[in-house]
């Protein structure tokens, strides 16, 4: 059974961009005599609003969108993460990390993500973190690379994540250590992006990922954590993004037109997807 995922955050209204990603995942799944879970990730409760999620709704069932069985919230599964971050833990697998954003950037190459941009620190000795967390410093749960290496053996190296190709599944270097130690939770937040998505992709049974090109890399990432939890490979495809007139990517953040817009000026769905493929 093929069985891929729609996985909107709900931040803000859903743009062009947004609407080419879902055409493309229904798409895939129509082609494939599949179906499509939908998936609400709203781990970050400073920006996801039970309005947009609403409103998120409101432009799937426009654009003619339906999936299969039941909305899975991120926010309502939280303890299942933290369970999953303290298995981490128990296998040594990630440390905490209490450097600051202008410590991390001082060890890295300007511009670097402070998250993913190839940061690789170690623990603290037990004494300095008791000392740590009794002031209440902030810290974040960083796999480890080094321990992950060790855990994976030779299988570290050979890691790979598959992409769709016509003639099948293909494989493509994983390259995890590009990234560093990354992140995969922090003191007030019980997991990451990349932590949550792996795990539900998993739970979920999903076979095959459609997501943006700007995914790519840390998929690799995400290729590292499958093998360190057992958890199945899907397969990959990757779509173009729909960029603004000033070459950058559509962005919530800078106030991208909406969906919504584009309903109030009398466009149709046909319009929609119309527009996604110029």
């Amino acid at each position: 059974m093929f069985r891929t995922r729609f996985a909107p955050s709900p931040t803000g209204r859903l743009h062009l961009g947004h609407a080419a990603s879902a055409f493309a995942v229904w798409d895939a799944a129509c082609a494939a005599g599949g179906e499509v879970r939908l998936r609400i990730e709203d781990i970050d409760q400073t920006r996801c609003r039970a309005p947009f999620e609403a409103a998120i709704l409101e432009d799937l069932a426009w654009l003619g969108l339906g999936w299969t069985g039941t909305i899975r919230r991120q926010s309502d599964h939280l303890d299942d993460y933290t369970a999953l971050l303290n298995a981490l833990r128990a296998r040594g697998l990630v440390y905490r990390c209490f450097l600051t954003r202008r410590e991390i950037a001082a060890r890295l190459p300007a511009g670097a993500d402070p998250d993913e941009g190839g940061l690789v620190s170690r623990p603290l000795a037990p004494d300095d973190e008791t000392a740590r967390l009794e002031h209440q410093l902030p810290f974040a749960w960083r796999l480890s690379l080094d321990a992950a290496r060790r855990a994976l053996g030779p299988r570290f190296d050979d890691l790979a994540y598959l992409i769709w190709t016509p003639h099948g599944p293909s494989p493509v270097p994983a390259r995890p250590d590009r990234f560093g130690d990354v992140v995969l939770a922090r003191k007030d937040t019980p997991t990451s992006y990349h932590l949550a998505c792996c795990h539900d992709d998993a739970l979920q049974g999903i076979t095959d990922i459609v997501r943006g090109e700007d995914l790519h890399a840390v998929t690799g990432v995400h290729a590292l954590l499958q093998a360190l939890m057992d958890w199945p490979r899907p397969v990959y495809r990757f779509h173009p993004l729909i960029l603004g007139p000033d070459g950058r990517k559509l962005s919530k953040r800078f106030g991208s037109k909406t969906l919504q817009d584009y309903r109030a000026e009398g466009m149709t769905p046909d319009d929609i997807r119309a527009m996604t493929r110029a």
